[in-house]
């Protein structure tokens, strides 16, 4: 690959963009790019792998010396944010770059990147969404019925906002991965190829 190719995944949660991120680099070698976030990790996440764990005064110093491409408090919870410099470096490099981001991550990311090559992972269904949710386990009832609903508001800002290149349903998961991997082949061969799909 002569350029680098930024991949911006996003969707709601539970469908399947960490494990369709996983299989790009898989197939295509690259680079995953660990957000950073002021929030506590739950029991399963491993900081710097899933995502690096720092105080909100740690988060503050990075966005007063401008070291995160992006960065959002999100839902008016806790701060999010992508270090610049693991994924300029790793494009210089023209290696694939993933990032696993939120609309308004993704937003802001196009702006700097507009050759990004952007998809938003869908659910087949609301219902699907709700069952995948409650079948992680993670949250109880009352978070899981918060999550659908800011996945909800974050589904049409997608669709509406034009950041995206591609909208994939995830109603199979071999079949998703490989329509993704179609995608970023494509985009391999011909780095600048840039439309949007509306």
């Amino acid at each position: 690959m002569a350029a680098g190719l930024l991949l911006v995944l996003s969707g709601p949660s539970g469908v399947g963009k960490t494990t369709i991120a996983h299989e790009m680099l898989r197939r295509f070698g690259g680079h995953f790019s660990v957000s950073a976030t002021t929030r506590a990790p739950t029991n399963e996440e491993k900081n710097d792998v899933d995502y690096s764990f720092i105080t909100p005064e740690f988060f503050q110093q990075m966005i007063d010396q401008k070291l995160f491409i992006e960065f959002a408090q999100v839902f008016g919870r806790s701060w999010y944010g992508t270090p610049r410099q693991p994924v300029d470096g790793a494009l210089a490099r023209g290696e694939l770059v993933v990032l696993d981001i939120d609309v308004q991550g993704a937003e802001l990311v196009r702006e700097k990147y507009p050759e990004m090559l952007g998809i938003f992972i869908l659910p087949p269904s609301d219902e699907s969404l709700l069952t995948r949710l409650r079948q992680r386990g993670r949250e109880d009832e009352s978070a899981i019925q918060r999550r659908f609903r800011e996945s909800t508001v974050e589904m049409q800002r997608a669709r509406e906002n034009g950041v995206y290149n591609a909208f994939v349903i995830n109603d199979d998961l071999s079949a998703a991965i490989e329509e993704v991997a179609l995608l970023v082949a494509a985009r391999v061969r011909n780095p600048l190829q840039t439309p949007l799909s509306k």
